[in-house]
């Protein structure tokens, strides 16, 4: 494993005379990413696979993904060229809100130029660019990771050969950016938030969390693990304290500036702005695609997964089974790594032969 800074100056290929413009019209003269390698480029720069982490994760993928990840895995080393890159606006090493304003010598803070989706593919192509790539072979995200990917998809579409978006969408919904919204009020409703210092906003943020929570979750997950053991109780709850944990968990390694602005980045998401629509930019998209629901998913519902492979060409999707909601892109490693080679083996039987119902062709 192998964790680089990538420093983008200005006037670089693929930026203005002034810097990186983001789709806001806010231009960056400079920025930076962190990103994360393992095994070794070959020859041809064409055994790559792009990894895209969601929210909060960070670009290290076989910490969060360890199922699919690593050595005798699903994505090994010793096979491909696996790069993950920090997304702009997060706190684990890319561009974020507590770097340094080259304007005003101080920390961004609330004034942080938040990106796209788009913005942020279009920062790692100066990466891919800058590293030699010339085809990915595997291009997988889940939830905003799946965002970024169809965005890329969209923009250079002969570099995947293919791509595989989980518990994603097209364009976030009307509910996901209400979920993102009220998660936001809570940290705008903490005292502190307003004040120019790394630790405002964590109980707004701790709050943000546990409303999160609830929709990466399931009725059934909670109803397994936080049901009442004792039919005396009356209050402290299993699943209050539970939120609790859970809220207190995120504030020990995340901060509310980078909270708030990622999720105005998902809540921007929307693959047909200023391409004709949502069904034109999908039929770009030319990489065999394989999309991927969770069957239990209330953030992401599959019928979202399901327009995008009735929209991209000779697209499948494919629904999995999970207890864990919108989580079980995380989760579901047996599953999905069967699916997952399958698909990329061209082994029509761990696929194609499943019942129709369960599959969506264009």
């Amino acid at each position: 494993m192998v964790t680089s800074i990538f420093r983008i100056p200005a006037n670089v290929p693929g930026t203005s005379a002034d810097g990186f413009v983001l789709e806001s019209g806010n231009i960056l003269p400079g920025f930076h990413l962190a990103y994360t390698t393992y095994g070794q480029l070959n020859t041809a720069k064409d055994n790559v696979v792009w990894v895209f982490h969601a929210l909060t994760a960070n670009s290290d993928p076989a910490e969060w993904w360890p199922g699919l990840i690593g050595e005798d895995k699903l994505f090994d080393p010793a096979v491909y060229f696996i790069i993950c890159v920090n997304m702009p606006g997060s706190c684990y090493g890319s561009i974020g809100p507590l770097d340094i304003d080259p304007a005003t010598g101080e920390p961004y803070y609330h004034n942080f130029p938040f990106f796209t989706t788009r913005d942020m593919v279009r920062a790692y192509r100066l990466l891919k660019d800058a590293l030699g790539i010339r085809k990915i072979q595997v291009g997988i995200g889940g939830s905003m990771g799946g965002q970024q990917l169809l965005e890329w998809a969209i923009e250079e579409p002969e570099l995947f050969k293919h791509i595989i978006p989980i518990a994603t969408n097209a364009v976030h919904s009307a509910w996901g950016r209400a979920f993102n919204a009220s998660q936001r009020h809570a940290i705008e409703a903490d005292a502190t938030w307003k004040q120019k210092s790394p630790a405002a906003g964590l109980s707004g943020l701790s709050v943000a969390r546990g409303i999160a929570l609830i929709s990466y979750r399931h009725y059934g997950t909670y109803a397994a693990s936080q049901a009442e053991l004792n039919d005396d109780c009356i209050e402290n709850f299993r699943s209050e304290s539970y939120q609790r944990y859970q809220g207190e968990k995120l504030v020990t390694r995340f901060n509310a500036f980078s909270y708030y602005f990622l999720s105005k980045s998902m809540d921007a998401h929307h693959v047909g702005r200023k391409r004709a629509g949502v069904q034109q930019a999908l039929a770009g998209i030319t990489a065999r695609t394989l999309v991927i629901s969770i069957s239990t998913d209330i953030l992401f519902p599959p019928e979202e997964q399901e327009l995008l492979a009735a929209s991209i060409p000779g697209a499948v999707c494919y629904p999995i089974t999970s207890d864990y909601g919108h989580d079980g892109f995380l989760l579901e490693y047996v599953q999905l790594e069967k699916l997952i080679s399958g698909f990329i083996a061209d082994k029509k039987e761990s696929i194609y032969s499943l019942p129709r119902q369960f599959l969506s062709v264009s």
